[in-house]
């Protein structure tokens, strides 16, 4: 099987109330551990490159990774852009092989958000390659994504027909309370989604595929192991998992997880090195890293996502 854009993907998560995960993919093992738990739960999966990953890792080389895994699984995989944010990055991803690319007009104003989205999607649509456009500003730290809290904005419903209608974009990212990274809300704060607006923006886009970013959950048992371990995590909890679920059958078909995997890598590589310190073989430590990321992935798709026996 092909890689595959999200058009199709959207349209059956959309009308059968699942969504659909996109995971952050950064080396080979994160690669591996995603897509052997997404073969195991027989789910489609999106595996998304970030500008940071990209420079890290080198185009060429995630590119055939992803193909190596998909000759591996034979799954509906997509592969897709994580924040672009401009046209020239957003080509550059279109010319060499991913099927999907978000411009993240985000922080310009609305009509040059509209100018810059337009001009990926109609550059896009060219290839057959689908593209995700972004309203309101997340806060949050992500690789090159940086908004403070005091700049943050919830999406406004009375924008999204406009924009749909004007870019053609294929998906949109609103922001109705998630946040990037892994430092969103204090213990004992009771993290809230505003469904309200998420509830609006469906009315108003009957049909039409949302997407959530900063949507990782910062499972507690991995924040306790990095600090049993030698880290200094600071308390921190993420989105609550049933309220992800809850998102995943109205009209969001894609949510996007970056920071639960890193820290689940990072809690099973100090964990190794402290139970065996005299370990300097890194198919050790990373064989590790990977089970703790897949186990991360199998969860999400089959307790969050819903997206299980639906390749």
């Amino acid at each position: 099987m092909p890689l595959v854009n999200t058009k199709e993907m959207f349209k059956k998560a959309y009308d059968e109330g699942y969504a659909i995960g996109a995971f952050n993919v950064n080396n080979m093992e994160i690669v591996q551990a995603i897509t052997e738990a997404a073969k195991e739960m027989n789910s489609p999966v999106i595996l998304q490159v970030s500008s940071g990953a990209r420079k890290y890792a080198k185009h060429v080389y995630l590119v055939k990774l992803v193909e190596a895994a998909l000759a591996d699984t034979d799954l509906p995989i997509a592969l897709h852009l994580d924040h672009g944010d401009t046209f020239e990055l957003c080509k550059a991803c279109i010319d060499g092989g991913f099927t999907s690319v978000m411009i993240d007009g985000s922080a310009h104003s609305f009509e040059e958000n509209i100018a810059l989205t337009k001009k990926v999607v109609d550059y896009a649509h060219q290839f057959n390659v689908t593209v995700e456009g972004e309203l309101g500003k997340l806060a949050g730290v992500e690789d090159d994504v940086n908004v403070s809290a005091e700049d943050a904005s919830y999406t406004n419903p009375d924008q999204v027909e406009e924009f749909v209608k004007r870019t053609g974009v294929d998906s949109l990212a609103i922001a109705i309370g998630t946040s990037h990274g892994a430092y969103k809300f204090k213990p004992g704060t009771k993290p809230q989604l505003r469904f309200d607006i998420l509830e609006e923006i469906q009315k108003r886009l009957p049909g039409f595929p949302i997407v959530l970013h900063g949507a990782s959950s910062v499972p507690q048992e991995y924040v306790k192991i990095v600090n049993q371990y030698g880290g200094a995590m600071p308390d921190a909890i993420g989105v609550p998992e049933d309220m992800l679920r809850q998102a995943a059958k109205m009209a969001v078909c894609k949510i996007n997880i970056d920071s639960d995997l890193r820290l689940g890598m990072t809690a099973a590589i100090r964990k190794h090195f402290v139970e065996h310190p005299d370990h300097f073989d890194p198919r050790q430590y990373l064989g590790d890293a990977r089970t703790a990321i897949k186990g991360i992935v199998s969860h999400k798709i089959k307790e969050v996502l819903g997206s299980n026996d639906k390749a």
